[in-house]
C-alpha cells in the first residue's frame, strides 16, 4: 500500500495525475483505490461511457454515470489507460500489449486486470 503521505481521503478534492482528474474511491496518488490497492494497481481507465477516469469498474459502478459501455476495438488506438506512476496516457493496444509494465517507466501494472477486460473492452 501507499505510503501514508501518499494517502489521500476519500472526497478530499479530485486527484490529478499529470493534470487529469481521476475520480472515485481513490487512496493515494498512483490511482489505488479502495478495491485494489496492491503495489501494481497503479493505472486509472477512462470509461467510454462517459469519458471519465476511474481506477476501476467497481469505482465506476459507485460513482460514475450510471450507464456502463465497454470500448469498441475499433477505438483501441484511444488514449484511455493512465499509468499512476509517471501520467502517461495509454491507448488500449498500447496497454494490451505492455505486458502489464508501463512502456514509458517500466511501472509494473497489475496482471489481474486482465480478468476484468470485459468490463473495459469489447473482446
Amino acid at each position: 500500500m501507499a505510503h501514508d503521505k501518499d494517502v489521500l481521503n476519500w472526497g478530499e478534492k479530485p486527484m490529478h495525475i499529470n493534470g487529469i482528474e481521476v475520480k472515485g474511491k481513490v487512496v493515494d496518488r498512483q490511482s489505488r483505490c479502495k478495491h485494489y490497492h496492491k503495489d501494481v494497481d497503479i493505472i486509472a481507465i477512462k470509461f467510454y461511457c462517459c469519458q471519465t477516469y476511474y481506477p476501476c469498474h467497481k469505482c465506476h459502478e459507485e460513482e460514475g454515470c450510471g450507464n456502463p459501455q465497454v470500448w469498441p476495438k475499433a477505438l483501441f488506438d484511444e488514449k484511455t489507460i493512465l499509468c499512476g506512476h509517471c501520467g502517461k496516457e495509454l491507448t488500449i493496444n498500447e496497454y494490451l500489449h505492455s505486458a502489464y509494465q508501463c512502456p514509458n517507466c517500466n511501472a509494473q501494472f497489475n496482471p489481474g486486470c486482465g480478468l476484468h477486460r470485459h468490463y473495459y473492452f469489447e473482446t
